[in-house]
């Protein structure tokens, strides 16, 4: 009992439940739904499999970073970018061997 209240809570705060068939049925008005309602829950069986939601909520979710164009623009929007390192070396004429 107390397993399967909890069940229906969490589909109650995930959006509507949709069973695998209707869902791949009417997958336009799923996306729909997912966009204007928020997150839709796709069952199987009887049991919670994916969740639909919107691009912008995945990304909050996963927190991704939004990859720099180039290499070049990675290192300048680096927070390093600005400390400044001493990169000079000592000259150093080798050792000496006997030929």
């Amino acid at each position: 009992m107390a397993r399967s209240k909890k069940r229906s809570q969490s589909t109650k705060q995930s959006g509507q439940s949709w069973q695998l068939q209707t869902a791949k049925a009417r997958f336009s008005e799923l996306f729909r739904r997912a966009r204007s309602e928020g997150p839709q829950v796709v069952t199987r069986q009887g049991k919670e499999q994916v969740v639909v939601l919107p691009a912008e909520q995945f990304a909050q979710l996963t927190k991704r970073v939004c990859q720099p164009k180039s290499l070049v623009r990675f290192f300048a929007e680096s927070p390093l970018a600005l400390v400044s390192l001493d990169l000079s070396r000592d000259l150093d004429s080798g050792r000496e061997i006997k030929l």
